[in-house]
């Protein structure tokens, strides 16, 4: 898999993805510290705040800067972007009060909203080719993964020698380098619409060529059910850990760990599972194993013991959460070739901002639905009823999601004279690789 770094471009991609990844992971912890200084016993209540309007930049912004990404430099996007953060971690520090950290942390995530998906939009043209894409996507995956093993470790360090603010400046040393790194590579300019296409698309466009596209409609539903295990797995760890089973608070990071554990393994794995198992059955596979573990966690928790935790161990604990992470991973890693292989090159920055922008849509509805029946209700009822949602996000997947499900599909255009150039003198149907785009707004009825 690691072979996919020898292309230089993409290594220093992955590179700046890396170093990115490690400086948002020391703010956060850094963040959290910054809240208790400000607000006290209110900390979590700043803390959630944030977190809503990282998510609500998320979908907001995400879609507007996909259509940009096919009007301007790319390069000059990503790197203004990384300079906005940096500019904003540093001023962190030097805040007094919580509107403050409101007013950065929203220019923060909407600087992070204009960066990620245009820069996972460029990956598949630097690597035009499936199985190295297919390296980049685990390898993406493995980035996430290790950034939530490693950042809080590396945190710990740094705490152990300077005071907290320091922090906002490892975060900004993160951003700085990788504009630096984005800097060294030459990038794919905006691709210019072919005239036979229909000419250019709007701003909403991503959202339409997701939503008209059956395969793109499965993966949102995918998402949903991931947001819904995700969300029981970072709102209710600790819950689980220090109330439920009565561990002690260095047992939190471990349970989470298991959760990236198996995220990173599955995520090690894809690549030559996906030279012969094709992406409908891998990924549904992983969404409905999400509901059964949740499902086993609610009977484990709900079930008369002895223990705390009911009949849960913490051997149990681990286990769920392991397996959450495998089957997490299995779902997310190959979504970006669905949406390579869903719209035209000079669409993809839409179409990966659109699905950027619905899965975090997806997250800004359980976030707080875990919060809410974890600090009011049983642990067995919030891990039963995210559960059921990922049981219905699971099967409405496989029901959107054809079994054959051919690139090329065959159409007709009733609508365009026999002339046209898209039509090459076809004047009745005609075949070809299939994408939502100006002169072919719906699927076609008739497709398997």
């Amino acid at each position: 898999m690691l072979s996919v770094l020898r292309e230089p471009t993409f290594r220093r991609l992955f590179t700046a993805q890396v170093v990115a990844l490690l400086g948002t992971g020391l703010a956060t912890v850094a963040l959290a510290l910054l809240a208790y200084d400000l607000a006290g016993a209110d900390a979590s209540a700043v803390l959630g705040t944030a977190l809503a309007l990282k998510m609500a930049a998320y979908v907001t912004v995400a879609p507007l800067a996909g259509a940009l990404a096919g009007r301007v430099s790319r390069r000059t996007l990503l790197v203004s972007a990384d300079l906005a953060r940096a500019c904003a971690a540093l001023a962190l520090p030097f805040v007094s009060e919580v509107w403050h950290v409101y007013a950065l942390i929203v220019l923060l995530q909407t600087a992070s909203a204009a960066f990620t998906p245009v820069f996972q939009a460029t990956v598949p043209e630097v690597l035009p080719d499936e199985r190295p894409y297919t390296e980049a996507l685990s390898l993406s995956r493995l980035a996430y993964d290790l950034e939530s093993l490693a950042s809080p470790a590396l945190a710990a360090a740094l705490l152990a020698l300077v005071p907290y603010p320091w922090l906002f400046a490892g975060t900004a040393t993160g951003f700085l380098a990788s504009a630096a790194l984005v800097l060294s590579v030459v990038l794919p300019h905006p691709r210019p619409r072919p005239p036979a296409s229909g000419g250019g698309v709007g701003a909403g466009f991503g959202a339409r060529l997701v939503l008209a596209t059956p395969r793109l409609r499965a993966l949102v539903a995918l998402d949903l059910g991931v947001a819904a295990a995700g969300a029981m797995v970072l709102v209710g760890t600790v819950t689980l850990v220090r109330d439920t089973l009565g561990r002690p608070d260095g047992d939190v990071p471990l349970a989470l760990a298991a959760y990236g554990a198996g995220s990173m393994v599955v995520a090690l794995l894809l690549p030559r599972l996906l030279d012969r198992v094709d992406d409908r059955h891998v990924m549904l596979t992983g969404a409905f194993a999400l509901p059964v573990v949740l499902g086993a966690l609610a009977l484990g928790l709900a079930a008369p013991a002895a223990r705390p935790g009911g009949a849960l161990p913490w051997s149990g604990l681990l286990a769920a959460w392991l397996l959450a992470g495998a089957a997490t991973s299995a779902v997310l890693t190959p979504g970006g070739r669905l949406l390579r292989r869903s719209a035209d090159p000079a669409d993809l920055p839409a179409a990966f901002a659109a699905r950027f922008s619905l899965a975090h849509a997806c997250w800004l509805l359980t976030y707080p639905l875990a919060g809410w029946l974890t600090a009011r209700t049983s642990p067995a009822l919030p891990a039963a009823l995210l559960g059921g949602l990922a049981l219905l996000a699971a099967l409405a997947a496989a029901r959107l999601w054809p079994r054959a499900d051919p690139v090329a599909l065959p159409h007709t255009h009733p609508e365009l004279p026999a002339d046209h150039p898209h039509l090459a003198g076809a004047a009745g149907g005609h075949t070809h690789v299939f994408h939502i785009d100006a002169l072919h707004r719906h699927w076609p009825t008739a497709a398997p």
